[in-house]
């Protein structure tokens, strides 16, 4: 069987969600609606927190890094999908397919690791209240952001460099609506040993690591929780951890689900769907989950639309 050197590759095909001509309209129109609200919400947390004095603290300020992270996260994706429906053509050219494949890795690895800083700000905040503004200091969390911007750029570019090794064979096509990495570099013809080794390498650092660390984070909060006497000094610690570990939760089941049903089924085109739950539909939820179960975001978003109308 013939392969072609990178360098000949001019465009991989992607298969979308569905082959079926008539689901295409409902399709850019859901998937559209979806982008749109994705961007005006996490656009609105980013508003609010910065707008508001009374926002500017750690938590906060990890939650608009994390909106900024959503709307990047699915504008990785969303605008080709459209663009190809719209154009009834599931072209993406080589180059443009390793970018997407670059940043999708990128910004998920930032999803995961502020979900992690934000569970560690509110077990500092339940455990440890009394040296809370001294642990979480405004340096401390630029530095972890920092950091985290760091380690992820250098997973991604690392990814990215692994995949252009790769040789590819004539059939080009991806069962996916974007270039997704194990999608990629299982179309490719040439050894791709090294690619899965540092593939379930990063699964482990990036994925499960982070896990622990929220579990433990969150396990030491449960402790300190059981030590509070009252209801209602229970609930009112707990209220401030609920938005954050359902958003963890959906972030998480949903990932984890596509990837364990990945290795089990046959049918990839399946897989593109279930994607679709972690990639867009999280993004999507994430603002209302924390607007709608915080007052001090909504009282700022109250001022804003106020202010605008």
């Amino acid at each position: 069987m013939g392969s072609e050197n990178n360098s000949q590759i001019s465009h991989f095909i992607l298969l979308g969600i569905s082959k079926n001509p008539r689901l295409q309209a409902f399709l850019f129109v859901l998937f559209l609606d979806m982008y749109l609200v994705t961007m005006l919400g996490n656009l609105l947390i980013v508003l609010a927190t910065i707008s508001s004095s009374h926002l500017h603290t750690p938590m906060y300020f990890f939650l608009s890094n994390l909106s900024i992270v959503d709307a990047c996260f699915t504008s990785t994706t969303v605008p080709k999908m459209l663009v190809n429906i719209n154009t009834k053509s599931n072209i993406i050219t080589y180059k443009n397919c390793i970018a997407q494949m670059h940043f999708f890795i990128l910004f998920s690895g930032l999803e995961i690791f502020l979900l992690t800083l934000m569970a560690y700000d509110r077990y500092v905040a339940i455990c440890h209240p009394l040296h809370y503004t001294t642990i979480m200091s405004s340096q401390l969390c630029l530095r972890m952001v920092l950091a985290s911007w760091i380690m992820n750029t250098l997973h991604s570019i690392t990814q990215s460099l692994m995949t252009l090794r790769l040789t590819f064979c004539t059939d080009l096509e991806i069962p996916h609506f974007f270039c997704e990495l194990n999608q990629v570099v299982q179309s490719a013809c040439s050894d791709t040993l090294p690619n899965d080794v540092v593939i379930y390498f990063a699964a482990v650092l990036w994925a499960c690591c982070p896990l622990i660390g929220i579990l433990y984070s969150y396990s030491k909060i449960f402790s300190s929780l059981r030590a509070i006497s009252s209801l209602q000094g229970k609930y009112k610690a707990f209220s401030t951890c609920a938005s954050h570990l359902l958003v963890v939760s959906l972030f998480y089941c949903t990932g984890l689900g596509v990837y364990l049903s990945s290795a089990s089924t046959k049918n990839s085109q399946s897989t593109a769907r279930a994607s679709v739950m972690y990639s867009v539909v999280t993004p999507m939820l994430n603002p209302f989950i924390y607007s709608l179960r915080n007052k001090d975001i909504k009282r700022a978003l109250r001022k804003i639309l106020k202010g605008k109308l």
